[in-house]
């Protein structure tokens, strides 16, 4: 299988150092889970993206620390793109802001959320027992940053995790498109950098809170084993 990663970030410093990219922990976390695949990564902030989609079996968004709704170049450019994915039956995963982007393209609210951020291990509530790897699964813990919500379902989109903080958390589209609010990708120290780069925004309370929930593990790993999953399965052609 080829999977192109849309890398809508660019991490610098530290992350920068040890992580590399948003595109590299996610082909460290999918190798991981067994995917032999060849990975292509392009990041849409400095304008790249492949000369064709076509040559790839699917597409990948990662998260940003920009809005899916901002009327950013780069940003405008990204909805236009993964419109025409959407159009063409792509499959699709988007994690984060590329969640939150692919339902805003299918006609979903996406907005700040009132209840501000969203921080550290999140448990969600899991409706899709009958996706791979799911069969007793009621719950997940997943590491989260963000600020920015799906409101409400897309049209078409069945609803898999869910939480009182974070109603639409993960959906699915047919077997084309999985997007979920948390981060797989992140690992304890990642979540914990970014905890104290927005200390003063969260406030001591959450940031403690955030960072004592790390200490009780995430899965991660889990939802790496099921998008593999998801994406190897062939699309219907209905």
């Amino acid at each position: 299988m080829k999977l192109c990663i849309l890398d809508n970030d660019i991490l610098e410093g530290e992350l920068a150092a040890r992580y590399t990219s948003f595109g590299a922990m996610f082909i460290r976390l999918f190798e991981e889970a067994g995917a032999l695949w060849s990975t292509e990564v392009f990041n849409t902030q400095l304008g790249q993206y492949p000369s064709s989609f076509e040559a790839y079996d699917a597409v990948l968004l990662t998260g940003s620390g920009a809005d899916s709704f901002s009327d950013d170049a780069w940003v405008v450019e990204l909805r236009r793109q993964v419109t025409a994915l959407l159009a063409a039956r792509k499959k699709m995963v988007g994690v984060c802001f590329g969640h939150q982007l692919i339902a805003l393209c299918m006609g979903a609210p996406v907005g700040r959320a009132p209840q501000g951020w969203g921080a550290g291990r999140m448990v969600y509530d899991w409706h899709r027992p009958d996706l791979p790897f799911c069969e007793d699964r009621a719950e997940i813990a997943l590491l989260a940053s963000h600020q920015d919500q799906v409101f409400a379902l897309p049209p078409g989109a069945t609803l898999v995790a869910s939480s009182d903080f974070c109603p639409v958390a993960a959906f699915t589209v047919g077997d084309e498109v999985f997007c979920i609010q948390p981060h797989p990708e992140f690992d304890e120290a990642f979540s914990s950098h970014l905890l104290d780069k927005r200390s003063d925004i969260l406030g001591p309370e959450m940031h403690g809170t955030g960072h004592a929930s790390l200490h009780q593990g995430h899965e991660g790993a889990h939802i790496a084993r099921m998008v593999v999953a998801f994406l190897e399965n062939p699309a219907s052609a209905n």
